[in-house]
């Protein structure tokens, strides 16, 4: 199925919309239960789909050291990401909360510019500042 989708916009959306769940399922969880027991769910949802990835689709793995070392890390940050979001959804208002940590793409932004060298634009740069001025509005 993936295969056949070649556009980038599609994957987007879709991400868009699976993210869009993503911020919301975690906030009917906390009614229920405590943030530490909903991320051990959420990982239990993880290993299902990499387990229809690995077993069902019949993937297998690339192999690269440095590639699995910041494939790990991904999965550590991510976790631990979701962890203090849980505890963050616990005790806020799921608008508030979604929406200040959907102001992720700034760290990435900033890694990019001093590790990876790439250039920000006058309109990005005047982009980040209304960023960061939503996350000022939205923490007070």
């Amino acid at each position: 199925m993936v295969s056949n989708m070649n556009n980038w916009f599609t994957f987007s959306v879709i991400a868009l919309l699976m993210w869009g769940l993503w911020g919301f399922f975690p906030k009917l969880a906390t009614y229920y239960l405590d943030p530490m027991s909903i991320l051990i769910y959420e990982i239990v949802g993880t290993i299902f789909i990499g387990a229809v990835i690995l077993f069902i689709g019949g993937f297998k793995p690339d192999i690269h050291t440095k590639g699995i070392i910041f494939g790990i890390l991904t999965g550590v940050t991510l976790t631990l990401g979701s962890l203090f979001f849980l505890f963050a959804l616990s005790k806020g208002k799921v608008s508030v909360v979604v929406t200040m940590t959907a102001l992720y793409p700034l760290i990435t932004i900033l890694l990019a510019f001093l590790l990876l060298k790439e250039p920000i634009t006058i309109k990005q740069g005047i982009g980040i500042l209304f960023a960061l001025l939503a996350m000022i509005l939205f923490s007070t």
